[in-house]
């Protein structure tokens, strides 16, 4: 630590721009060694490789499998199993209604009871 406390802020800049060039150099070398061509492998952590994409074509196949799979699921069970969609529940005006007056009048009894 003594060395890096008696050198002069320009020494410490073309130390550090020396490390990095030579961490680069180290890079392109693992990535000739590794037989990349010359391309750098970027890494996330210990030897985990960055994002793996699938193709459009593997991702069609994943998808076709799976809906073929779902299909024989529903052709072994009778029509009446496989269940219909829901209607969707609606309340009249007069039932919304209804219930505003009451919360109305819950809340008026609690404001009067203060």
């Amino acid at each position: 630590m003594s060395t890096f406390t008696s050198l002069s802020s320009e020494q410490l800049r073309r130390a550090a721009d020396l490390k990095e060039k030579i961490s680069a150099l180290e890079q392109e070398l693992e990535a000739i060694l590794s037989g990349t061509n010359g391309v750098a492998v970027i890494r996330r952590g210990p030897g985990r490789p960055k994002g793996r994409k699938m193709s459009a074509a593997g991702i069609a196949r994943i998808k076709a499998a799976q809906k073929l799979r779902w299909a024989k699921v529903r052709a072994g069970k009778p029509a009446a199993e496989v269940a219909p969609k829901k209607k969707k529940f609606s309340m009249s005006a007069a039932a919304k209604a209804k219930i505003s007056a009451a919360a109305k009048a819950r809340w008026a009894k609690v404001k009067a009871a203060k």
